[in-house]
């Protein structure tokens, strides 16, 4: 059995090999990582040609949403994207918050860091910048993010409940994340979850859809909501590298959905003091601290 290092190991061993790839490989195959389809393009991805800020050469075609299109994004705003690549998301944030924010983006392969930082250089962007380094244990202080994007990465994390906890410490109090993620209804074959290849490629690595909304309530965030939900169909020349025919047919008749989802959730502002009477009048029920961890 795998351990969490070695995963991490396999995707950033094969996301070196998938920046140098062109972004119809990428789009065309799960998240650039298994065997390229030759029945459909654009298994994951959306369109981002139509989005304010968009650098086609930052675009390697990796991403499974928008986060960006939801996320709330405003002037002076600090934003960090999580699993930046070559920088899309970054630039297309910086756009929202212009020449008076920040944007940080976040990535553990260096050859995806040195071609985000080329791309910034020829933009010109002074307030983007970026940083190597997990986003299990972000390089990045407490409180520090008013916005947080992330784009069909989470799911190659192996502990998704650190990485949300993570989230959680580096956004401000009051701030919200923005993360568009695969998730699953139902259970995947056990070839396909064994896989390497289809760990890097964004679906052995999926968890339940119900338990990834669960570890994002039980960290403290709140109005939580899907913003948009789409369903990912793996092409059977994909599957067939994994599944007998009979298996295909059986994985396409049962009940196993994967799905791509974009997710908005915040975290609770500071807690006001209460007054002495305020508390004396407390229930058993009703906590003296905030899901933020500000005690009165």
């Amino acid at each position: 059995m795998k351990t969490e290092q070695d995963l991490k190991n396999i995707v950033k061993e094969r996301y070196a090999k998938i920046a140098e790839q062109g972004k119809t490989l990428n789009a065309s195959s799960c998240c650039g990582a298994t065997t390229q389809s030759n029945k459909v393009y654009n298994i994951m991805m959306d369109d981002y040609s139509e989005t304010k800020g968009y650098v086609s050469d930052a675009d390697l075609g990796l991403g499974c949403g928008l986060p960006t299109q939801f996320a709330k994004i405003n002037e002076g705003d600090t934003v960090i994207d999580l699993g930046s690549g070559a920088g899309n998301d970054c630039f297309v944030a910086r756009h929202e918050t212009g020449a008076n924010g920040k944007v940080i983006g976040i990535d553990f392969t260096p050859i995806m860091i040195e071609k985000a930082r080329i791309n910034a250089e020829k933009l010109g962007y002074n307030n983007v910048e970026f940083r190597e380094g997990d986003i299990d244990d972000m390089p990045v202080s407490d409180e520090v993010a008013d916005v947080i994007v992330s784009n069909c990465v989470l799911n190659l994390v192996p502990n998704k409940e650190k990485v949300i906890r993570e989230i959680f410490r580096v956004l401000k109090p009051g701030g919200h994340f923005s993360i568009s993620d695969i998730v699953l209804v139902g259970d995947l074959p056990k070839a396909l979850k064994e896989d390497a290849e289809m760990y890097s490629g964004c679906v052995a690595g999926a968890i339940q859809k119900e338990d990834y909304l669960k570890h994002i309530s039980n960290r403290g965030f709140v109005n939580i909501n899907i913003l948009k939900e789409k369903p990912i169909t793996i092409p059977e020349d994909i599957l067939s590298k994994y599944l007998d025919e009979e298996m295909i047919k059986r994985f396409n008749s049962d009940a196993v959905g994967i799905f791509s989802i974009t997710v908005y959730a915040e975290k609770p502002g500071k807690m006001e003091k209460k007054s002495k009477l305020q508390l004396a009048n407390l229930t058993d029920d009703e906590p003296c601290c905030s899901p933020d961890g500000n005690c009165c």
